[in-house]
């Protein structure tokens, strides 16, 4: 299965890869060995498991090279675009669902980061408009994080 684009990404958008993998014991661990192993931090992670698979959704610091060493060793991915958020504490994220509800956009899923330069904590959105829920969420004073403030 060759990789599939949702749509082409904004300048400087946080970039998340949907792995699909067999549900089978040590494929997460094979994947992790993998982009470690070329230098490829895991930024933020979620994984669902189904009867026969699981979807290993990543955030990455460098999506490209990421993007390369999925082709070449054979997983199935596509990637889609998503909006990050820098979270000051655990109070923010309901400033967060707030704005969101408030301009009336429907967050499918939601997740954490498990590393932000500068300790602060995050999430990965995945929303059904990025563009008007980024700048919803700036005008209520959230930080927005971009793909190039996660990289090392």
């Amino acid at each position: 299965m060759k990789h599939q684009t949702m749509k082409k990404p904004g300048k400087d958008s946080i970039i998340q890869f949907s792995i699909y993998a067999a549900n089978r014991v040590g494929r997460l661990n094979d994947l992790v060995g993998l982009l470690n192993s070329k230098d490829i931090h895991i930024m933020a992670i979620c994984s669902l498991d189904t009867t026969d698979s699981a979807i290993i959704r990543l955030i990455v610091d460098y999506p490209e090279q990421a993007r390369d060493i999925l082709e070449q060793n054979h997983f199935p991915f596509n990637e889609v675009e998503v909006v990050g958020v820098e979270l000051d504490n655990e109070e923010q994220l309901k400033s967060v669902t707030c704005a969101l509800v408030q301009a009336e956009i429907n967050i499918h899923y939601i997740y954490p980061f498990i590393m932000r330069p500068r300790g602060k904590s995050g999430i990965v959105i995945n929303l059904e408009d990025n563009d008007l829920a980024s700048e919803v969420l700036k005008r209520n004073q959230i930080r927005v994080i971009r793909q190039s403030d996660i990289a090392r």
